[in-house]
C-alpha cells in the first residue's frame, strides 16, 4: 500500500521565518505557527488550547514566505507531515520531531503592510498573486538532502 500525508493548518507565525542554505546550495526556510482552538469543556465553560507546529518550506516557496511574512502574521498552510530523527550530539539521546513541509500557502487576515494587499496565494501552480510579488518558480525538494544538515 502506498501512504498518503496531507495537512492543512491556519495560524499565526510565532517567529520571523529563517532562511538557511545547505552546503548543496538548496535553501530551506524554517518557522513555526500557533494554532488556537476554542471549545467548551464538559461543564460548558469556554476553553482555549494553543498548539505549536514546526514548518519548513523549500526553495523559492520558502524565500517568498520569508520575504513577506513576519512574526504574528496569519497564514494558511498545506503540505505533508514529515518526521526527522537524529542523535543529540551533547547527550547522545535519540530525538525526533514531526514538521509540516509546506507545499502551498496563503496569507490571511488584515492588511499586511501599508501598500500591499491583504492576502496572497502561493503554491499549486507556484504563481504568486499578491501585489508586488514576483512569479515563484516550481522547485521539487531534492531527494538527496541530508536531514542532519538542516540547521533548525
Amino acid at each position: 500500500m502506498r501512504g498518503f500525508s496531507k495537512a492543512i493548518l491556519a495560524g499565526n507565525l510565532t517567529r520571523d521565518p529563517e532562511v538557511k542554505s545547505l552546503t548543496s546550495g538548496t535553501q530551506v526556510t524554517g518557522f513555526s505557527i500557533a494554532v488556537n482552538r476554542v471549545f467548551k469543556d464538559s461543564s460548558g465553560n469556554k476553553q482555549e488550547k494553543v498548539s505549536f507546529f514546526d514548518c519548513s518550506a523549500w526553495g523559492r516557496l520558502g524565500e517568498t514566505i520569508a520575504q513577506y511574512a513576519k512574526k504574528g502574521d496569519a497564514i494558511l498552510l498545506s503540505g505533508r507531515l514529515d518526521q526527522r530523527s537524529w542523535e543529540d550530539k551533547e547527550t547522545g539521546q535519540k530525538r525526533s520531531r514531526v514538521e509540516l513541509v509546506v507545499e502551498d500557502f496563503n496569507f490571511i487576515g488584515g492588511n499586511r503592510n501599508a501598500g500591499g494587499s491583504a492576502g496572497g496565494s502561493y503554491g499549486g501552480d507556484n504563481t504568486a498573486t499578491s501585489e508586488g510579488a514576483s512569479e515563484v518558480v516550481p522547485e521539487d525538494i531534492p531527494d538527496n538532502i541530508d536531514m542532519d544538515e538542516i540547521p533548525f
